[in-house]
Order: C-alpha cells, then structure tokens, then sequence
C-alpha cells in the first residue's frame, strides 16, 4: 500500500500483536493473565483502527480491487 497512514496503522499492529504473543508465552503468564489480556485489548485496537482506516482509504480499497480482480490475459 501507498498510504503512509495504513503503512503506520499496520505496523502498529504488527508490535501489539508481538507483544500479545510474547505476553502469552511468558512463563508468568500461568500465574497471572491480565497482562496478556490487556495486550491483547491492545492489539485489537490496533487491529480495529487498522480496518476502519481501510474501509475510507482508498490506497486500500484500490489495492483489494486489483486482488481480487484477475489479470487479463491476451
């Protein structure tokens, strides 16, 4: 994508859902949970901005047309 905002809101998700699973895999995660819970709360915010700006963006929705769209062929 060419959009500085998606390529930003991507790589926000891309450490919270890091350190959700480096939260789930810590050893003290058998004793206590809410670590884990509030990175993932995290996470899915990051998750969640990520798709509202891709509903609006149209970097995005471009980039999902020529996805889906298959490529002619002569």
């Amino acid at each position: 994508m060419d959009c500085p905002r998606c390529m930003v809101l991507e790589q926000a998700f891309e450490c919270k859902l890091s350190k959700y699973t480096a939260a789930r895999s810590a050893a003290f995660f058998r004793v206590s949970t809410q670590l884990a819970a509030w990175k993932m709360v995290d996470m899915e915010r990051a998750r969640n901005d990520l798709e509202e700006h891709q509903l609006t963006c149209l970097c995005a929705q471009a980039a999902n047309v020529a996805r889906v769209t298959p490529a002619a062929t002569p």
